[in-house]
């Protein structure tokens, strides 16, 4: 949906993404630490906690290494909000904790009563909630205000959804020029940085940048002014998109230290992947249906299918009824179905159909457009819908870079 992170889809991604082999094993107490993130204690109390509640949603392979991976993710939200003086209000929190329940199309004592028989506490899915509400207000802070979606932006979006296009295309890019100056023995490592240095404080102008690179970088980009060409955020090391994200156009990063060179870029543009417009005529969806099912054992199925099509494997063997997928136009949507499909993007789910006679998985596949009869489209709402996917590219390369700098060690 346009501009929205939805925190419950979120929860649902920090615990399942990850996953390295192996067991680590507790020792001490409850409260003894089991990790230390800057300093700050994970105790196995919280690594239980948090094994329980991946257990409640489906209990994913390697759940030791998801739950300590997401608990040291939370720890690095918290830190940076504590920093910058980010704090969340007892009603930003009720308001969370909601939001995160209704999606179960359950209040929050429910909810606590859910989690309770599965031997997680109010107190671990308070400060569950918590982190992610504090991060959102640090994304916000940090990046919100020198935000901006062009014009032209907004035109290939509209574009995009007049050919057919998906919301799940290449996501964050950045068109960058690159100087690359020798480092590789302790001498030109120490002329290289002072030569960046001075460059860095010196070039105004993409013209300047692309003079320095032809007379200064030693990679294959230097006879095109430095010049690359678009490239996914993905591609750069964690590290250095966070630098390049923090960059407004035409400025100059730092120099980066790399194993036998120092780099300095030059952010020329950045776009998002192609998205899809904001109105539709037709929407694609299934619907999982678990008889007599719980709201457990429905996001035990989410975790089984990332798309539309992984819920016909899930289906195998089962009465055909379980599983109904159709393409309807929106004015024919049952009015209960639609207000759900409308809160979802591609591959995004909600169980909030399910009922005392049966737990329902409702996933939207994906949408067809409408452009009216004049072509025309609300460009604020795909405005806003590219704002939400950049402060979410934001988001991630901002995390990565916290944990890149940060201080994780065993006790």
């Amino acid at each position: 949906m346009i501009g929205r992170v939805g925190l419950a889809a979120a929860a649902v991604a920090i615990l399942v993404l990850s996953g390295a082999d192996g067991s680590m094993a507790q020792q001490g107490g409850p409260f003894a630490p089991r990790l230390f993130v800057n300093d700050k204690a994970i105790t196995n109390y919280e690594m239980d906690q948090r094994i329980q509640f991946l257990r409640l949603l489906g209990n994913p392979p390697n759940i030791e290494k998801v739950a300590l991976d997401g608990l040291i993710d939370d720890r690095l939200r918290l830190d940076e909000a504590e920093r910058l003086g980010i704090t969340v209000s007892d009603e930003q929190l009720k308001e969370g904790m909601e939001e995160f329940a209704a999606r179960g199309n359950l209040d929050v004592d429910q909810f606590v009563v859910l989690i309770g028989q599965a031997g997680v506490s109010e107190e671990s899915f308070r400060d569950f909630v918590k982190s992610g509400l504090a991060w959102r207000e640090v994304v916000r802070a940090k990046y919100g205000p020198r935000t901006q979606v062009t014009d032209a932006e907004i035109d290939r979006a509209v574009q995009s959804a007049a050919g057919g296009g998906s919301a799940a295309a290449a996501g964050t890019q950045v068109l960058l020029s690159e100087i690359v100056l020798r480092a590789d023995t302790p001498d030109y490592r120490r002329d290289a940085l002072a030569l960046a240095r001075q460059l860095t404080g010196s070039i105004d102008s993409a013209d300047a940048f692309a003079a320095a690179a032809r007379k200064y970088s030693v990679s294959r980009s230097r006879d095109q002014g430095g010049r690359m060409g678009w490239m996914p955020l993905s591609k750069l090391p964690p590290s250095v998109a966070g630098q390049v994200l923090a960059l407004g156009p035409g400025k100059v990063s730092e120099p980066i230290e790399m194993d036998n060179a120092i780099v300095l870029f030059q952010l020329r543009s950045i776009r998002e992947g192609r998205t899809e417009g904001p109105k539709t005529a037709a929407v694609d969806y299934a619907k999982f249906i678990i008889p007599g099912g719980t709201l457990a054992q429905a996001m035990k199925v989410r975790m089984q299918a990332d798309t539309c099509d992984d819920l016909y494997g899930v289906a195998h063997g089962l009465p055909p009824e379980r599983l109904v997928r159709e393409t309807r136009q929106v004015s024919d949507l049952p009015p209960e179905v639609a207000q759900e499909l409308a809160k979802l993007d591609d591959n995004e789910v909600s169980y909030a159909l399910g009922n005392a006679r049966a737990a329902v998985v409702l996933m939207l596949c994906g949408r067809t457009p409408d452009l009216g009869e004049d072509g025309a489209v609300d460009r604020e709402a795909v405005r806003r819908q590219l704002f939400g996917q950049r402060m979410a590219g934001y988001a991630d390369s901002y995390l990565a870079e916290l944990k890149a700098d940060a201080i994780i060690r065993e006790p």
